[in-house]
């Protein structure tokens, strides 16, 4: 692939309703869409999937932009590309920056796949053309969850996610499994406890929850084998597991059951397969997380879901969930809980350029010389 020009769009769009975690509360989303085009002018999606501000990780949407434009971008573009994997050993001279890397890898691999005139999914080697969905509760009361949860319960998703923290745990949890008996459930706290807690973590035992997801500190893999020892609630590390050799520190430490694979957060689709095969290897459980992203990316999260390991409905919910209009088209949707990938080559959505127009704050092209 001889790619010729990238161009970045830094778009914003508000959700339909506050999302609320343990880490705070999101009105409005900002995300960087990222297309490459080559020589003849076939164009692949990437979503830098940073948010505005660093409370996610390190990362924001200015940090992603500086690195894209003035170090990324410049290594893509100084020689042809063969394979999209090939992008990890460019881009490991530069620390860190995963979001960035993620969003312009995932572009490339679009494109690779279009080239080809196949489907993404079934160029990594994805098996399950039917992808269960889940939905994620972010409240910051009661009232409010249990309408959220009726919500997703009658649109049919899989599984739930509920946002946690101290204050909001047992009782939160306790009023919606007396509501739902059956509802796969589980729930996530953003790292907002600590070792003290763990009686709090304890009492959720009872509940038959899939897993509590990265209950302590964002960069703790040691700790979190002592909380995976008292529970018989599976633990799911999320944000510490940022590379192949974290996920494999946790394997050895026995610091979980689960592993929650993010492509952004991971540094592209490359290095989401890699753990996700040795997660196999292992025994160990993945789904595919979400950030509350826009359309491109959600896309490429229903291309990683598709590999055989992903077994527990992921964060992929439909595109009317927090947008009044998304950006792809066509927009994913959710029937009867599950999502059904496309046989079209590439990603299977293109870019609405009419709402892009409508939501994007600013745009630059860079060409290769």
């Amino acid at each position: 692939m001889n790619i010729q020009r990238v161009i970045l769009s830094v778009i914003k769009m508000n959700l339909k309703a506050p999302f609320s975690t343990a880490l705070g509360t999101l009105w409005e989303r900002e995300g960087i869409i990222i297309q490459v085009a080559d020589e003849n002018g076939v164009i692949g999606l990437g979503e830098a999937v940073a948010f505005s501000t660093p409370w996610y990780t390190e990362e924001t949407v200015k940090t992603c932009m500086h690195m894209l434009k003035d170090v990324l971008v410049p290594i893509l573009l100084a020689s042809p590309v063969h394979h999209p994997s090939e992008l990890e050993d460019r881009f490991s001279a530069i620390r860190g920056n995963h979001m960035a890397k993620a969003g312009l890898e995932t572009a490339v691999w679009d494109l690779y796949a279009k080239n080809q005139n196949k489907p993404l999914w079934e160029v990594i080697g994805g098996t399950q053309m039917i992808i269960p969905s889940g939905a994620v509760v972010g409240a910051h009361d009661l009232d409010t969850a249990l309408i959220q949860m009726e919500a997703f319960v009658k649109q049919g998703y899989k599984r739930i996610k509920v946002k946690i923290k101290p204050g909001l745990d047992y009782k939160l949890i306790k009023a919606l499994r007396s509501h739902y008996h059956d509802v796969p459930l589980m729930a996530d706290a953003n790292s907002a406890y600590t070792l003290k807690d763990l009686p709090l973590l304890e009492a959720l035992d009872e509940f038959n929850l899939l897993m509590i997801e990265q209950p302590l500190a964002v960069d703790d893999i040691v700790q979190h084998r002592l909380v995976q020892r008292k529970l018989n609630t599976p633990v799911c590390l999320d944000e510490s597991i940022v590379t192949l050799h974290d996920a494999e520190s946790a394997i050895d430490l026995e610091s979980c059951k689960v592993i929650n694979i993010k492509i952004g957060r991971v540094g592209g689709l490359s290095n989401a397969i890699k753990i996700h095969d040795l997660c196999l290897q292992n025994g160990l459980e993945v789904w595919c997380g979400g950030m509350i992203e826009f359309g491109v990316s959600r896309a490429h999260n229903l291309v990683l879901s598709s590999l055989k390991g992903f077994k527990i409905p992921g964060d992929i919910s439909a595109s009317n969930r927090y947008w009044d209009e998304d950006i792809i088209l066509p927009e994913v949707e959710v029937v009867n809980g599950n999502i059904h990938l496309s046989s079209k080559a590439g990603i299977g959505f293109e870019l609405n350029h009419n709402r892009m127009a409508e939501v994007t704050t600013y745009e630059e092209e860079i060409r290769g010389s």
